[in-house]
């Protein structure tokens, strides 16, 4: 599993086992003190050394002045190990200053009693040969005292560790100590080689999630695995790692190692015996507990939908959206548990049972344990779940539900009606949008750019969190007229490569973002580029903001804001200014502009019309001039327009005014007692143009126009008389339907005056 093309980028030698990490990696590189002749190896956001960052503080002098400064002698310096200065020996030095190997050293010390200089002139010196690899497990070094078979700097230590326990195990402390490193190196030598391909899959797994690994933390992890003799991380955890004595900063490159080494070999049948899931098994993030339902049937039932439920499931919360569910399921089970078997026994279950479990829920919603929508989101699922299992066959023998009555489910009547919307709805008044534009600069000085553009995005575009925040870098397009257009993918539809119309402002807000973006990462290519770049585990900006995190920095600023007032000088809750609510405002402003409810659909990207009617509502203006509008087109039987006082009527008094009414054939009756009865007792029988209750308006002039064409019926003829029964007929048929009869009848049949007035 471990790619070969990534450990050639990141430099691991697989012959010795040693990790040299280049300088210039986004995510394990490292560089040198940016002193002169300092070659001290610092972390690659560093500039200088602890050593020369101290000069540095006292100093008072400019970066760049200072780091002209070479490097006091007097400070020690990393030391590089180099063969013996002896011609054609093959034994490394002990240091710079002596630059000679042990044995060298003893001779020019000890036996000559000379310079450097002096011993390195003789001719009788003879060069020694390599007495092999250190025998320190973890060392790479040669080794140069010939009686240990170690190299010098671990002979020392090993001198220190006889003389602190006279009783050292030599083979433990061989086994166990740790490499000497000379710059970045990490070394992996003295490890199972199981261990080192789940670190290294694991490296791999952090990198590609952009997570930045130094090397001084994989050399204290390398240093704790190899003390601790682990065998394996699958059988290690992140709370046995962290009480065993790994500190805290190495025990979050661990914790994801581990991870990532228990997904990279789980599978769903693996994870489907557990009462704990990992949906990574399922392709979705976080994990989901089926130990708070008690009752087996029950638990197995809640496996079963949840395995038949997640391939279903799109977005990023499609993994919390389940958990949610099941844990919902646990009312249900706290519920089942009251009965004298624990409700361990389907077949002893029956409607009372699901009785007692909606009364539970409506008294947790009462005492404020639940809200509203909880209690039918619970009512739902476990409906949901109980109808599905059902449907999957789990009645049969054998299967969890076997034996569970059919009178133990959920029925329409025991969803709680939803509570109806209040006219005030989720979107933000003008005024209040205006004071939010006027504090975005607030915005540049607190947090990283990305989060003003996507909340300009959200104000001006009306998508969804998650589709402006994951919109890609080259998500700017042009229509057939040249118009800018946005392309977004509507995730939760699975509608890739949807198109938005933009304004020509926004369309310049995204053209100066992609500016930004290029120049902050220049060697990525552009399809690869997220138009809104994280900060964090981001290095080659492939990776966008989270939905999460926009959702806090805006309640930080809304919150950090002055007080919101309205027009009328009152006070705006801040807590309705969420994210969503930008989507609502989008709508209603619309929707105020008269833009019609199946182009607001499309806009919204919306499959059905009621899905976009609850993202806005017809405020009282807009009801007023539509009945103001239709009034002035209404007519009495005289020809005359009727509501003349309409635009004095109040919205209520309107409604109660058309409640008064009942249809007849080509308008409205007002008769009191015809009202009362529903249209069946009119006094004036088919005669409605020549009555004082009777109005009508433009609606009915095709069918109006449509009358003096047709054949007219003598009244006093049979064929008249069968014309008016057959009318009568068609009219009380479509009364009792609470609409109008199609026009078919003779003008003759409806009285005096003919229609003339009303055309």
């Amino acid at each position: 599993m471990v790619d070969a093309g990534f450990l050639a980028e990141i430099g691991f030698d697989a012959q010795r086992k040693v990790l040299f990490p280049p300088a210039g990696h986004p995510l394990l590189g490292w560089s040198q003190c940016q002193v002169t002749d300092c070659v001290v190896v610092i972390f690659a956001t560093q500039t200088f050394c602890s050593g020369c960052k101290r000069r540095f503080a006292v100093s008072g002098l400019p970066v760049e002045e200072f780091s002209a400064i070479p490097r006091p002698a007097d400070q020690p310096r990393r030391r590089m190990v180099r063969s013996c200065r002896v011609p054609g020996c093959r034994r490394p030095w002990i240091d710079a200053p002596r630059a000679l190997c042990s044995a060298h050293h003893w001779q020019k010390s000890r036996v000559h009693r000379c310079s450097l200089e002096e011993f390195l002139a003789r001719t009788d010196l003879e060069p020694l040969p390599s007495l092999g690899a250190c025998a320190v497990a973890a060392c790479y070094r040669n080794a140069s005292v010939a009686r240990s078979m170690l190299c010098h700097a671990h002979n020392c230590r090993m001198l220190d560790a006889r003389r602190a326990d006279p009783g050292l195990d030599t083979d433990h402390w061989l086994a166990t100590q740790t490499a000497i490193p000379e710059g970045a190196e990490v070394s992996f030598r003295g490890l199972p080689d199981l261990i080192v391909a789940q670190v290294l899959f694991g490296l791999q797994q952090r990198c590609r999630d952009g997570a930045l690994t130094q090397h001084t933390r994989l050399r204290a992890l390398t240093s704790w695995l190899r003390a601790a003799r682990v065998p394996s991380l699958d059988a290690l955890s992140a709370e046995q790692a962290s009480g065993a004595g790994v500190d805290r900063l190495t025990c979050g490159p661990l914790t994801t190692m581990i991870a990532a080494v228990r997904q990279a070999r789980m599978t769903p049948e693996s994870e489907y015996a557990k009462d704990r899931w990992d949906m990574a098994a399922l392709g979705m993030t976080g994990f989901v507990d089926f130990g708070g339902i008690s009752q087996p049937w029950l638990r197995e039932t809640a496996k079963r939908w949840v395995r038949h439920a997640a391939p279903q499931r799109r977005g990023e919360r499609a993994g919390n959206n389940l958990r949610s569910q099941v844990l919902y399921l646990d009312l249900l089970s706290q519920s089942l548990r009251a009965r004298a078997d624990r409700g361990n026994d389907p077949a002893g279950l029956g409607r009372a049972d699901i009785e007692f479990f909606l009364a539970r829920a409506a008294r947790k919603e009462h005492l404020g344990e639940i809200s509203a929508h909880k209690r039918r989101q619970v009512i739902i699922t476990a409906g949901s779940v109980l109808k599905r299992g059902r449907l999957l066959g789990l009645t049969r023998p054998g299967e969890p539900m076997h034996g569970l009555a059919d009178d133990f489910a959920l029925i329409r009547g025991d969803l709680p009606s939803r509570p109806e919307r209040s006219e005030a709805g989720s979107d933000l008044p003008p005024e209040v949008m205006r004071q939010l534009c006027a504090h975005l600069d607030w915005l540049d000085g607190r947090f990283e750019r990305e989060m003003r553009v996507a909340i300009e995005l959200l104000i001006d575009t009306g998508r969804r969190p998650d589709e402006a925040c994951e919109l890609a870098y080259d998500c700017l397009a042009c229509d057939n007229d040249g118009k800018p257009v946005l392309v977004y993918g509507n995730s939760k539809e699975n509608r890739p490569q949807r198109q938005l119309p933009l304004h020509q402002a926004t369309a310049d807000l995204i053209r100066g973002q992609q500016a930004r973006v290029r120049s902050r990462y220049p060697g990525t290519p552009a399809a690869e580029l997220k138009l809104l770049p994280s900060v964090i585990r981001n290095p080659r900006g492939r990776k966008a903001i989270s939905a999460d995190s926009l959702s806090v920095n805006n309640r930080v600023w809304v919150d950090a804001m002055p007080e919101i007032r309205l027009d009328d000088g009152t006070a705006f809750d801040k807590s309705k200014i969420f994210l969503y609510a930008y989507r609502h405002t989008y709508a209603q402003r619309h929707a105020d502009a008269g833009v019609a409810v199946d182009v607001l659909a499309m806009l919204l990207d919306h499959d059905t019309l009621e899905a976009t009617r609850g993202y806005y509502r017809v405020k009282q203006k807009r009801l007023r001039k539509a009945v103001d509008t239709v009034s002035r087109l209404q007519f009495d039987r005289h020809g005359n327009r009727a509501w003349k006082q309409a635009g004095q009527l109040l919205d209520a008094q309107r409604t109660r005014q058309a409640v008064g009414e009942v249809a007849v054939a080509f308008g409205r009756c007002s008769e009191p007692s015809n009202v009362s009865a529903g249209g069946g007792q009119c006094p004036l029988r088919f005669r409605c143009l020549g009555c004082e209750h009777f109005s009508t308006d433009v609606s009915y002039l095709p069918e109006l126009r449509s009358l003096p064409r047709r054949p007219a019926a003598d009244p006093g003829t049979p064929a008249g008389d069968d014309h008016r029964r057959r009318l009568g007929q068609t009219r009380g048929d479509a009364l009792r339907r609470g609409d109008h009869p199609p026009a078919a009848a003779h003008p003759a049949s409806l009285g005096e005056p003919r229609i003339t007035h009303a055309r």
